[in-house]
């Protein structure tokens, strides 16, 4: 299949491909070996993520201070 570059840069993707990816609206686009690859993206509101990343903390038992610790940890020198 091909798909051509408008004077604008952007491309359209074939019904073909589009119909394999029926609910996603973004792609994060990388090049690979001269291959453009587009990978599908789920955009997500950051205040969902970060609720639900604070539900399972909670359900694992993991504190404030274990996140803190652990962050100092992660940033002390390697000797």
């Amino acid at each position: 299949m091909l798909a051509k570059k408008t004077s604008k840069n952007q491309l359209t993707l074939p019904k073909e491909i589009v119909k394999s990816f029926p609910n996603t609206e973004y792609f994060d686009v990388s090049v690979k070996d001269r291959k453009i690859i587009l990978m599908p993206v789920k955009i997500t509101r950051e205040s969902f993520t970060l609720d639900k990343v604070r539900e399972k903390l909670e359900k694992l038992g993991i504190t404030q201070g274990d996140v803190a610790e652990a962050v100092r940890w992660a940033r002390k020198k390697k000797q």
